[in-house]
């Protein structure tokens, strides 16, 4: 029995809302999964089957999450389908894709695959990459899919030009996906919208399924997900959904906040529950992020509040450049660690990717645990795109994109030209680019090519009878992918191995658990893979700082936060400042201020770094609509400024001989304090101070033109310079 009790009242009444629709206004921090998850078990606990709940949510994180937390609240919480948008229709699509002229085989082709065959369109319409980008195109498409218009529909109304191209493009595009039994990420959706429009018994079957639909994070839904959501709901109209229009931030990626400022109007009746207390933020903190967003216009009016204490006052941090503010942030860090605090208290947000390298160089340089969330995606690195590639080869043999990429991979003394000329025989006979390998006389004589058909077999009739870990196991060794990277006695062959290794790691992972054997085969694991995101790979118990976007940073709380680049111009960005709506900007910086509990950071510099030149930026707009009296502003010196200002300052010019002392390979301190010493960042400077920690040395060197940094010796390869 659940203890309805354990909720407030607003979480109680839509837990127990019965039939009909319900929309749940869910404020920051507000207990919205608690909410979600009492009710699902309040429904089983009231007769329905949870056979017939379906729970959406946007992230597998956050379905993972769920499903335990109704486990938990009811035995039978673990039957309820909760997964991502994209989990649940490539489920529909294994069981019913062949009704619209696909196989069940298919295979998910990434961001950069589905480039590469978009250029393969373009190369083959004539069409320049000079003048019309690939990138841009892709874009264009995905936009296209997710406003539901087939390359048919498109070609009637391509718009203004590059549209006919477009048009082109999209058509030939669309062929080559279905003939190699491809499919892109916005498939998955715009697929399932067009299996239920034209086929009104698989529609009616999975809405007789799904009698109570549950759609998590819905202000970040887009046409084609809302399309989905409404057919399926259509039936019965119990539908919940559960959203924050005040954190509607994807606009950029299809979301439209319309559909959940709207959902009174699209299902009329609704019930609205508003939660507003606020169990995670300060006062201080709630009060920043009220005064915010409610500059904003298009949202639901929302008041957060809290019975958390009124806390620390917000910390406006003020540096020289960009370098300085790294050293700013990191000198909090550690000096909230040496105070007893730990590195996972601490995330440190951004508005793009490109800002994580000062501070990320900052942390290493000083022995600062750190974790970047979304630089190089794991799945993206090559050598596990190789690997991955030929399971999905495997896994479909009509996927050309796979093929093109293994042919030669390693090495075979296979060409380009080769590749080329077998693409274009199976382009022009209709036939997937594996089936060309063997049926084309002039290539199957070519040794490479030979032994690469006999090792496709081999792999093929392997994994016909093998787990995915031993499948895995056996393309390693029968393609000799890494017996190639062990020839290679680099460091950056090793740290291939290393991802490999661990790629291994993630297979034997996937065999050994629990779970039907249908849920453990090679296109499941492959699914996994494909629709894993950038936020998935982070884990709270790790004692690391976490450095991440602020997109990425949605759903997220940290005890202490760090917003830097908050200025005109990065945030929010010119073009944003120049058409003068900066409503989505404005919810992203109230996005950011309420993923802290404790402590909040916001931090500018005077000058910052940005594509090879410098900018002097003003502070952010967004600053000044927090009332001071909740803000404390502490300003950091420049560092070589503060050396200059030093009258017994050593002088650090640069030696006219270039001879250092070298590392030992064993390791000791070559230096002590007064010498001169370099480190390949900072230049030439002298050791005031150097005290043990741990297994390395925390040094302070006093250099020329960096002024006074606190590095560790070892980890930043600090080394004597001798004249």
């Amino acid at each position: 029995m659940i203890d309805l009790n354990l909720l407030n009242d607003r979480q109680r009444e839509a837990a127990t809302h019965g039939l009909g629709p319900l929309l749940i206004f869910a404020g920051a921090g507000s207990g919205k999964t608690r909410a979600l998850t009492y009710r699902m078990a309040w429904l089983i606990e009231n007769g329905v089957a949870p056979y017939n709940i379906l729970a959406i949510t946007f992230t597998n994180k956050a379905a993972r999450e769920m499903k335990e937390r109704v486990k938990a609240l009811h035995e039978e919480g673990g039957q309820i389908w909760v997964s991502t948008f994209h989990s649940a229709c490539v489920r529909i699509l294994r069981r019913e894709i062949q009704h619209i002229g696909y196989g069940n085989q298919f295979t998910i082709l990434d961001a950069e695959d589905s480039e590469k065959v978009i250029v393969r369109c373009m190369s083959e319409l004539k069409l320049d990459t000079r003048y019309f980008s690939p990138k841009a195109f892709a874009k264009e498409i995905s936009g296209i899919k997710d406003h539901l218009k087939s390359p048919e529909e498109f070609a009637a109304k391509p718009n203004r030009f590059p549209g006919p191209a477009i048009s082109k493009v999209y058509a030939s595009y669309q062929k080559k996906l279905m003939d190699s039994n491809n499919l892109d990420f916005d498939d998955l959706i715009f697929l399932v919208v067009k299996l239920f429009t034209t086929r009104t018994d698989i529609l009616e079957k999975y809405q007789d399924r799904f009698h109570y639909i549950m759609v998590d994070e819905y202000q970040d839904t887009s046409v084609s997900q809302y399309k989905l959501i409404s057919l399926l709901a259509s039936k019965y109209g119990n539908i919940c959904v559960v959203g924050d229009d005040d954190q509607s931030i994807y606009s950029w990626r299809g979301a439209d906040i319309r559909n959940i400022l709207s959902f009174e109007k699209d299902f009329p009746g609704a019930h609205v529950v508003k939660l507003e207390q606020n169990y995670r933020s300060t006062q201080t903190i709630l009060k920043a992020a009220n005064m915010v967003i409610a500059n904003n216009s298009r949202r639901m009016p929302k008041q957060l509040w809290t019975e958390n204490e009124k806390g620390a006052l917000i910390k406006r941090l003020i540096a020289p450049n960009d370098m300085d503010e790294a050293a700013f942030v990191v000198d909090i860090i550690l000096d909230g660690v040496k105070n007893g605090g730990k590195f996972s208290d601490y995330a440190v947000l951004y508005r793009i990717n490109a800002q994580s390298r000062s501070i990320e160089t900052e942390c290493s340089t000083r022995g600062v645990p750190h974790r970047l969330i979304g630089g190089v995606r794991f799945f993206q690195r090559q050598e596990i795109k190789d690997v991955l590639a030929y399971l999905k080869a495997l896994q479909n043999p009509r996927d050309d994109v796979s093929y093109m990429r293994i042919i030669n991979t390693p090495k075979r003394g296979i060409g380009e030209t080769t590749v080329k000329s077998i693409a274009e025989f199976a382009s022009a006979n209709e036939m997937p680019f594996s089936q060309a390998l063997a049926e084309a006389d002039q290539y199957s004589r070519n040794k490479g090519i030979a032994g690469f058909i006999q090792l496709m077999q081999h792999l093929s009739d392997f994994a016909k009878e093998n787990i995915v870990a031993e499948i895995v196991l056996e393309v390693l060794e029968k393609s000799e992918l890494e017996l190639n990277l062990k020839k290679d006695d680099t460091e950056e062959a090793k740290s291939r191995l290393e991802n490999i290794s661990s790629f291994v790691s993630m297979a034997a992972e996937f065999s050994s658990r629990e779970a039907d054997e249908s849920e453990k085969t090679l296109g499941a694991f492959l699914e996994g893979v494909s629709l894993v995101a950038d936020v998935d790979s982070y884990k709270q118990e790790e004692d690391a700082v976490v450095l991440m976007t602020l997109h990425n940073a949605k759903g997220l709380e940290f005890s202490k936060v760090f917003m830097v680049g908050v200025e005109d111009g990065l945030f929010p960005g010119n073009q944003t400042i120049m058409t003068g709506d900066l409503e989505e900007e404005r919810r992203l910086f109230y996005v950011g201020i309420t993923r802290a509990r404790k402590e909040l950071y916001l931090s500018t510099a005077k000058e910052r770094r940005f594509r090879e030149s410098i900018q002097a930026n003003s502070p952010s707009r967004f600053l000044k609509e927090i009332s001071a009296d909740i803000v404390e502003t502490k300003r950091k010196r420049s560092q070589a400024s503060a050396a200059k200002s030093r009258p017994d300052q050593r002088s650090a010019a640069r030696p006219k001989s270039n001879n250092f002392l070298p590392t030992p390979k064993g390791w000791t301190l070559g230096f002590g304090v007064g010498d001169e010493v370099f480190q390949c960042k900072f230049g030439f400077g002298f050791v005031e101070s150097i005290t043990p920690a741990g297994a390395d040395y925390e040094v302070t060197v006093n250099f020329s033109k960096a002024g006074k940094r606190k590095v560790m010796a070892k980890l930043s390869n600090l080394i004597k310079a001798i004249k």
